[in-house]
């Protein structure tokens, strides 16, 4: 054979063998287009205006409320990250003149022995006239039926300055905490938080506990405050995580109360206060005096939630610049809650687990 025909078959071979190449790539590649990664839907805080917020469950809905200053509103959804397009239903107004008519904050819903319940603040215009009351709704829906005023709910120990009832249930009985204020005629503004026994949900019996009152300084900017108390339990660890501080202040913060293993609530040697605040401002986050929470979990159980209220700007104080905000939270190695930083505003975070 000549030297320019094996040349040729040469290039050729070689040029079969490029081609072969080829091929093999393109079939061992067997994905050259990959779908994208999964992407879980997501919300961003805030979730509205408003202040001191309150969540239930119940059947598959959350029901939430917030302070409205005049009246009474309670809004539905499956989803909490979707609260702002809820449904919504103002279903109290106070009787103009009456004792309860002015200043109607931190209303709470809560389902007790078969019917619905909400207990709010309100007075008849002058702060120190403040007190706790109830409502009482025998319909399966909340928002249908007859809200019945049930008068105020106080021991005969404790009959002045009361703001922020929430329910505690533990151990087989029924407690009500709520913070005080019993030196009302004098320049001492100092709140405190009580607890008392409960014998149906509009009537408390024997006298009010005093569990905490402000010692650290995180708990006196502006002045002495420890209010907004809302009972927590993990497992057997019974919790009350409270505000601190003046709301008028961008310190406004959470504290921790934990009762100690088979304590009796009613005992205040019995609690245990956090030497620190756990929820603090996060200015870089725009989340200032981030306070005056409740708790809730996910449609499939399997997360726990903080909701609470914050400004976007530091020096918006105790106005209607708050707003709401849910975030997830953890228990640490001892059973106590974790609650982290506040998220920030704005940022994309996953909607709570299950929601549809």
């Amino acid at each position: 054979m000549k030297k320019n025909q094996v040349n040729i078959l040469l290039i050729v071979v070689l040029a079969l063998h490029f081609i072969s190449c080829g091929k093999k790539k393109e079939i061992f590649n067997p994905n050259p287009n990959p779908d994208p990664p999964a992407t879980f839907a997501t919300f961003i805080n805030p979730l509205l205006k408003g202040a001191d917020p309150y969540v239930t469950q119940k059947d598959g809905f959350y029901y939430f409320m917030a302070t409205q200053g005049n009246s009474i509103k309670l809004w539905k959804t499956k989803n909490m990250s979707e609260l702002s397009t809820a449904l919504s239903k103002t279903v109290y107004f106070p009787t103009s003149g009456a004792p309860d008519s002015k200043n109607v904050w931190a209303p709470e819903i809560n389902f007790l022995d078969g019917k619905w319940y909400i207990y709010y603040t309100a007075g008849d215009g002058d702060d120190i006239n403040q007190r706790t009351w109830v409502l009482e709704n025998s319909n399966a829906d909340p928002m249908s039926g007859t809200w019945e005023a049930k008068g105020q709910i106080y021991t005969s120990d404790s009959n002045f300055w009361a703001i922020d009832g929430n329910i505690m249930e533990y151990g087989g009985s029924r407690y009500f905490l709520w913070c005080g204020r019993p030196n009302q005629l004098s320049r001492d503004l100092t709140q405190n938080i009580y607890i008392a026994k409960m014998k149906n949900p509009w009537t408390l019996e024997g006298n009010a506990t005093r569990i905490s009152t402000p010692t650290y300084n995180w708990e006196k900017n502006g002045f002495g405050v420890n209010e907004g108390p809302e009972f927590l339990l993990n497992g057997n660890k019974a919790f009350v995580v409270f505000s601190a501080s003046f709301c008028g202040t961008d310190d406004y913060a959470l504290g921790l109360l934990t009762l100690k293993d088979g304590g009796d609530p009613l005992k205040a040697e019995d609690w245990t206060k956090s030497t620190q605040p756990v929820f603090t401002k996060n200015p870089q986050a725009s989340a200032f005096g981030p306070g005056h929470n409740s708790f809730f979990k996910s449609p499939d159980g399997t997360e726990n939630w903080l909701i609470y209220h914050a400004n976007s700007s530091t020096g918006q104080g105790c106005g209607s610049n708050r707003n709401v905000r849910i975030q997830k939270f953890t228990f640490d190695q001892n059973g106590a809650p974790n609650f982290g930083s506040p998220v920030a505003a704005g940022l994309k975070v996953n909607k709570p687990s299950g929601e549809n």
